[in-house]
């Protein structure tokens, strides 16, 4: 599934064709995705004005002009994607329709954004943008990890008594918006914590200074235009490249890359979920 990067790349890359443009046609082509669609979507689509795409965790918010926000989740294989934008940044002709381009909106400016989307575990909603936080899906999320509101007192306090490992404590939604397996994977290998570990047996220091470290690793992921594993494109069609530079994720049994350690990286399973890290330098 799409993690934060991702779903920051779609965005940054659906802003150019989005942002300012009137949605002139909207065709939703199937009654749900995960959930039913809301009642007369296309209809409250059409006309309406994007005036801002903000991204919300995993979510992707589209503030409309007549005060309401269009939601929509990529679930494990969505994708949205552009063609036919006239700033030339994307391709100019629209391609043919697939299978599974279940929603679709030409813009005023030429651009056509498609939802396409196999499994169906995407979700599209559309709420009021006054009360947005209050959704269900958004009111229990945390701070965001690359905002200023996820600081070192935060973390601290968050972990302070927990009896979880460290991995499920950092993939709880309600301490950090966003992250997930990947890059809590790659940023406890950074800071040199086992996934193992208790999160309220860690020193505070050693917590506080997972904060820095988790903004650099989602920084440096969306510079690399996000991971590419299964299904995941970006706005353009094209891969993300983050995948490349994974330290322990999907690595086992491989060389450990932090310098004078010569363990092996490992994989044990935590709740459902793979955590790949070194034993011998992740303590």
């Amino acid at each position: 599934m799409p993690e934060l990067p991702e779903v920051e790349t779609v965005r940054r890359g659906l802003s150019p064709a989005m942002e300012g443009a009137v949605i002139e046609k909207a065709a939703v082509n199937r009654p749900n995705l995960r959930w039913p669609f809301p009642e007369r979507m296309a209809e409250r689509l059409v006309g309406r004005r994007v005036t801002a795409l903000r991204r919300r965790s995993k979510y992707i918010l589209a503030d409309l002009d007549n005060g309401e926000t269009l939601l929509v989740h990529l679930g494990m294989s969505g994708r949205m994607t552009v063609s036919g934008d006239p700033l030339g940044q994307f391709v100019h002709d629209h391609p043919q329709a697939q299978k599974h381009d279940h929603v679709v909106f030409d813009m005023d400016n030429g651009a056509r954004i498609t939802f396409n989307d196999p499994r169906r575990f995407g979700a599209m909603d559309l709420l009021e943008t006054a009360t947005a936080d209050q959704h269900k899906l958004l009111a229990v999320l945390g701070p965001e990890p690359l905002g200023n509101s996820f600081h070192e007192e935060h973390l601290i306090a968050a972990f302070k008594g927990r009896n979880t490992p460290v991995k499920s404590a950092l993939l709880d939604q309600g301490i950090i918006a966003g992250l997930g397996n990947i890059y809590v994977c790659e940023a406890l290998f950074r800071a040199g914590i086992s996934p193992k570990r208790k999160a309220g047996q860690i020193a505070a220091q050693r917590v506080g200074a997972l904060v820095p470290i988790i903004k650099d690793v989602l920084t440096d992921a969306i510079k690399a235009g996000g991971s590419s594993l299964k299904d995941f494109r970006q706005a353009d069609g094209e891969l993300g490249y983050f995948q490349h530079s994974f330290d322990v994720y999907g690595r086992e049994g491989e060389p450990c890359r932090r310098a004078k350690c010569d363990g092996t990286v490992g994989r044990i399973t935590q709740s459902g979920r793979s955590s790949f890290y070194c034993g011998k330098c992740q303590r």
